[in-house]
């Protein structure tokens, strides 16, 4: 947690320097020179300017839509301080930090993680994984790189040519093409999305139609299934099921993105212009840089 915190902090006394209006006042003075506001900003930016202004903004991002109690952040330092014991002040000093600096660091997680419960999971898509992953599968899949090959290895499996040679021959994953394609026992969650929901969707020894996922097209059959010891009820499971869920859809980094580009940035910094380039890309400057 100090990382974040120092480095928020910094970024912050430092951006704000520079949005006073005497660039020229002095900040440190030495028998060699003094250095001023203006200066001593502009070596900032030179060393980790981006870095620090995205940590400050998404910090104001993040206080702008969540709201995290003080109430809350002493709950959550008092679990600390039990879960260290005698050794907590040991451990603060260890990392520099004072008790308000480390609650400081407190507030910004909880922030960081009402963000991501704030993620959209559906009790549809909780009771479906659940389903899933009361079973594990055994499956096998011949990977193409386009339809057209797919639907041509299909029509040889279809006329009964064998599962083991065509996988040798056409597939193209080459950690299982030797085995015929064999990806052994898996269960929800392991595989892709497509991949995943496709293999749950078929009976035993059946072949799938042709199944696109960014790796390419699949062909999958599966070999067999079994039931998962102790599974829990869905009761049990839907809290575990639900961050599994958020994770999948990319967390925290998600939704992050979201309320940066609701947020309306514009930089006025041209040294500075970098910061958020890769949160801030269009749809149509990713598929370019593809």
């Amino acid at each position: 947690m100090k990382k974040t915190f120092l480095a928020i902090a910094l970024a912050t006394s430092v951006f704000t320097l520079s949005a006073c209006n005497s660039g020229n006042e002095v900040v440190v003075s030495t028998k060699y020179g003094d250095i001023t506001k203006d200066e001593f900003y502009d070596e900032i930016k030179q060393l980790a300017g981006s870095m620090l202004l995205e940590q400050v903004v998404i910090e104001h991002v993040l206080e702008n839509n969540y709201e995290v109690k003080d109430e809350e952040v002493e709950e959550r330092f008092n679990q600390y301080k039990e879960q260290f014991g005698d050794s907590f002040k040991d451990v603060l000093q260890s990392q520099g930090l004072t008790e308000e600096q480390f609650k400081s660091n407190i507030r910004f997680t909880l922030l960081q993680e009402k963000a991501e419960k704030d993620i959209e999971v559906t009790d549809e898509e909780i009771e479906k994984y659940y389903n899933q992953g009361k079973y594990e599968l055994h499956a096998r899949h011949i990977l193409v790189d386009d339809e057209a090959t797919a639907k041509e290895v299909l029509e040889k499996l279809n006329k009964g040519e064998d599962f083991v040679e065509l996988a040798k021959e056409y597939s193209k994953d080459s950690a299982n093409a030797e085995q015929g394609g064999d990806l052994g026992w898996f269960t929800v969650g392991t595989m892709v999305t497509e991949f995943n929901d496709a293999a749950y969707a078929l009976e035993v020894n059946e072949i799938s139609e042709p199944v696109k996922t960014d790796f390419g097209y699949h062909i999958i059959q599966l070999l067999d299934k079994r039931e998962v010891e102790d599974y829990g009820t869905l009761e049990e499971k839907k809290d575990e099921i639900r961050q599994e869920l958020i994770d999948m859809k990319g967390g925290f980094a998600t939704k992050l993105t979201e309320l940066v580009k609701e947020a309306k940035i514009e930089i006025k910094d041209k040294d500075l212009k970098d910061a958020f380039s890769q949160i801030l890309l269009t749809e149509e400057d990713s598929k370019e840089k593809e």
